[in-house]
């Protein structure tokens, strides 16, 4: 036995399972297969959100949360339906009492700050108790992802300067080792030095193996967004069939491996149909990894049209219902959609993921952000994409964009005559201040918000007035990202067998577990649930084999 706890995946999740140990002066392990160039995972890469509840970010904006507000929320796009959901609901009960208590004061006293404008996600569109966000809840980490993984991580190499913590990048888990029934520890290959950067491939070549035993294994491994023969063998079977082409928002070494070695050892995998995918993926210019795709995160005044040119029947707005709109475009025949914009619509409204695409925020830069969000045009990175990105169309009149859409989608009939008439109709209803149009409700009712009109939500105008232009269409690819379902855990989570009972020393945590439990999110995710999902069920399997128990609000 080598240490009290072996994590393996050096992730959000992982990173901070461990510091909770370190601060209980336990010993650890960390197993990584990859270089540690990727230390931190795929949090390091996020754009850094946040879901708080009634927060004093939220108060200062005028926002009216509450506890009540937020569960009706979260239960109302979770749709548990299923047997299976028993300990899923019980994480969604615990995670929105963190959320709505001590997550804030929590994360600050580790580091973590917040840009005080708070961001309105998955704003739903149906009825109170349907899917979506009644109210912003989206706070943006100051620093984005690596400054949600920084204080983690600073803990967990503090624990390596005090001889508690082991690094082992380079080791691949190929199997975990059982005895008595119990999990005592893992085994697998040491695979060869790479000096890849973050995300990007590394090699597979094996230098030797490795068997380490101590006593509890943490799984915090991540999903399978980065393995489309998975994501597809996985597709839920309510959207139709799975996309022939994809983007992937993550790295291919996040493929899903470790779910199916823990499910050897006898750990229940639940809700493996459950996943989220956008459906506002560009193609990267400047790729990391294979196939890399980039979100936009839209405001709501782009037109959004399917492949054909048809309008996406109402409410599936831009920044609405991210599943109900990829639901809807699956049944189309195609894996393509389409924004029409204009250059005052991207100026105001269009944002990408990523902490690298976020340069002002990330480098914690008061007068970059000034200058990018508030000055005149879009930031760099959105202009970089409109002018280098394979998906741009830019063009002063309807014909010649349609030209271009014609160009970047020659397999597909477009009905341009549609879409004029849809362009055309809508700027109509620009003529009075109400309208029978939805979207165009929609776009001055968050108006009604002050962040949205600070920062978010371009005026409301025509699209082809010519001082708003020139036009843009952008072409929308399914993009990969987050596993809904995985290991199924108590609320200490520790993994579970088929019968629903603990297995000795096993836990899981983060994306692994459906970020709790087995499917914390359900069906849907309000959006900012990720990182705290990591955050929040790695802070739990932490403290439970340090031996502090279901410390859910201590």
């Amino acid at each position: 036995m080598t240490s009290d706890a072996i994590v393996i995946g050096a992730g959000l999740s992982g990173l901070v399972a461990t510091a909770e140990l370190v601060a209980a002066g336990k010993r650890v392990t960390v197993l990584e297969q990859e270089p540690e160039a990727s230390f931190g995972g795929q949090a390091w890469w996020s754009f850094g959100g946040l879901f708080l509840i009634d927060s004093p970010e939220q108060r200062r904006m005028g926002i009216k949360d509450s506890f009540e507000l937020a569960r009706q929320d979260w239960f109302g796009s979770a749709g548990f339906d299923r047997p299976e959901d028993n300990w899923p609901r019980q994480w969604a009960e615990a995670y929105l009492q963190f959320a709505a208590t001590e997550k804030r004061s929590w994360l600050r006293e580790r580091g973590v700050s917040f840009f005080p404008v708070v961001g309105w996600a998955e704003r739903g569109g149906y009825g109170a108790n349907g899917h979506g966000n009644s109210v912003p809840r989206f706070h943006i980490t100051w620093g984005t992802g690596p400054g949600v993984v920084a204080p983690f991580e600073r803990i967990v190499r503090e624990g390596v300067e005090r001889g508690l913590v082991t690094l082992k990048f380079r080791h691949r888990v190929d199997g975990l080792v059982t005895r008595g029934g119990a999990v005592v520890g893992a085994r697998g290959a040491i695979l060869a030095p790479d000096n890849a950067g973050r995300g990007a491939a590394s090699n597979r070549e094996m230098t030797g193996d490795f068997e380490l035993e101590a006593g509890a294994v943490i799984v915090t491994s991540g999903g399978i967004g980065g393995n489309h023969e998975q994501v597809r063998k996985q597709w839920p079977a309510r959207m139709g069939e799975p996309p022939k082409h994809m983007l992937s928002g993550v790295p291919a070494h996040v493929d899903g491996r470790m779910l199916g070695i823990s499910e050897q050892a006898g750990a229940n995998l639940i809700n493996g149909d459950r996943m989220w995918h956008y459906v506002e993926g560009i193609t990267n210019f400047d790729p990391v990894w294979a196939s890399h795709g980039i979100r936009i995160l839209p405001g709501p005044s782009s037109l959004w049209l399917d492949a054909t040119g048809t309008r996406l029947p109402v409410p599936l707005f831009p920044g609405f219902d991210t599943l109900g709109t990829l639901e809807h475009l699956r049944t189309t025949g195609h894996d393509h959609s389409w924004f029409i914009l204009t250059q005052k619509i991207i100026e105001k409204e269009f944002a990408l993921s990523g902490s690298e695409q976020n340069p002002d925020l990330t480098g914690k830069s008061v007068r970059e952000l000034l200058r990018q969000r508030l000055g005149k045009g879009a930031t760099e990175p959105v202009e970089a994409f409109k002018a280098k990105g394979a998906d741009f169309v830019v063009a002063d009149t309807l014909e010649k964009l349609f030209e271009g859409m014609r160009a970047l989608s020659p397999d597909v009939e477009i009905d341009f005559a549609r879409v004029r008439l849809e362009v055309e109709g809508r700027d109509r209803e620009l003529d009075n201040d109400f309208s029978k149009d939805s979207q165009i409700n929609a776009i001055r009712q968050a108006r009604h918000y002050r962040g949205d009109k600070l920062i978010r939500v371009a005026p409301p105008h025509k699209l082809e007035d010519p001082s708003a232009g020139p036009l843009i269409a952008v072409k929308l690819h399914v993009l990969t990202r987050k596993s809904l379902g995985g290991i199924e855990t108590n609320l200490s989570g520790q993994a579970l067998d088929a019968t629903g009972s603990p297995i000795p020393g096993l836990y899981a945590a983060g994306e692994a577990s459906g970020f709790g439990g087995g499917g914390v999110h359900g069906y849907r995710s309000l959006e900012g649930t990720f990182l705290g999902g990591c955050i929040f069920s790695g802070r739990q399997a932490g403290r439970a084999v340090a031996g502090l128990g279901d410390t859910t609000l201590n």
